[in-house]
């Protein structure tokens, strides 16, 4: 695939250059949450159908089609650049449906599933310092089977998320960094490109909670100081802590394009002033997955995040019409608008 065909390449492009506009705003779609979710990635079935034999009294969860027809309805939309996807849903979709062949979407596979994701009911994986793990492989991504010619054409995606989570333990960070670098000497050797997803701390770094947004900032910057630009990430993809945050990583390196993660689902609210206080700040992408795939009309949705991004409305305006869409659509929403209008994420301003 010639990426100059892709919105992400041209756009990055245009951002490289210092002539960007608002319509250059990277948004992404997270659909690798397989790799973290399990069973219920797809989020409730709230149609109320259950599979043969399923308890009754326990929540009711869309199946992997479910799911996929999701990601295949995203792509036909073409509102988002790129749609992450689990390397077996990639497989699937990318490589055996060939969807994205000729969508302006660039496809991008999750490169390793480090612990703190390993979000699996009953378990207590995210609640532990998080360690260094990949599942899937670089040539299962590229091109669906182990390739020694690393000069043909893939067949998959040439793009993954890698992610990383300081715990400011050094024993755990000290084996995190370790296994970034082992990853970035293959992914240089195999023309593979890779963002950088960088979480908060998972468990009590022994610092105050203030200074966690610096502890982050300086992590990645401190990481990356010895990465040349063979081997550095196209974008960040990290928490929003806040606009004082957000200001100092951007101005810092104005070559480093930053990238806000979604987080849990809360208000449609939470999710519109979230991507419109990012884009104020600083962050030039945004990689929503919860936040999508469990609003009640998905692709209604995005099209607000474009509309958001684009400065066509604001926040408030937003989830106004799209709760309008939804009523238009004969969809009960899962909160009445006065409701959805509220926040639940303190660190953001609503003025």
């Amino acid at each position: 695939m010639i990426h100059s065909q892709k919105t992400l390449d041209q756009k990055l492009k245009r951002i490289a250059a210092g002539n960007d506009t608002r319509k250059d705003f990277i948004l992404a779609d997270a659909k690798d949450a397989d790799m973290a979710f399990g069973i219920t990635a797809p989020g409730p079935n709230r149609a109320g159908s259950c599979p043969h034999g399923y308890d009754p009294k326990q929540k009711c969860y869309k199946t992997l089609d479910d799911y996929q027809q999701q990601i295949r309805e995203v792509i036909k939309q073409q509102l988002v650049d790129i749609v992450l996807l689990s390397a077996s849903n990639l497989e699937r979709l990318g490589i055996n449906e060939g969807l994205f062949k000729n969508s302006p979407i660039t496809p991008a596979a999750r490169a390793n599933d480090t612990t703190d994701v390993w979000a699996v009911r009953g378990g207590k994986y995210p609640s532990q310092p998080s360690r260094h793990f990949r599942t899937a492989t670089l040539d299962h991504i590229k091109y669906g089977k182990l390739e020694n010619n690393h000069h043909r054409p893939y067949i998959g995606a040439d793009l993954g998320l890698y992610s990383v989570t300081f715990t400011n333990n050094i024993d755990w960070d000290y084996a995190a960094l370790e296994a970034f670098h082992e990853f970035r000497i293959e992914a240089e050797k195999k023309k593979f490109r890779y963002f950088l997803e960088v979480f908060n701390p998972n468990v009590d770094p022994g610092i105050d909670a203030a200074t966690v947004g610096g502890f982050l900032n300086d992590s990645i910057i401190r990481c990356l100081a010895g990465v040349t630009s063979a081997g550095r990430p196209l974008f960040l993809k990290i928490p929003y802590n806040g606009p004082g945050p957000l200001e100092e990583l951007a101005s810092y390196d104005s070559n480093l394009v930053i990238g806000i993660l979604g987080g849990s689902a809360g208000t449609t609210l939470d999710a519109f002033q979230l991507i419109h206080d990012a884009q104020k700040h600083g962050a030039k992408v945004a990689l929503f997955g919860r936040k999508i795939n469990l609003s009640e009309h998905p692709l209604a949705f995005i099209e607000m995040l474009r509309r958001i991004t684009d400065g066509d409305v604001g926040p408030v305006e937003a989830v106004k019409a799209y709760h309008g869409t939804l009523q238009k659509n004969g969809i009960s929403p899962q909160r009445p608008l006065d409701e959805d209008l509220t926040t639940t994420i303190g660190k953001l301003s609503y003025s």
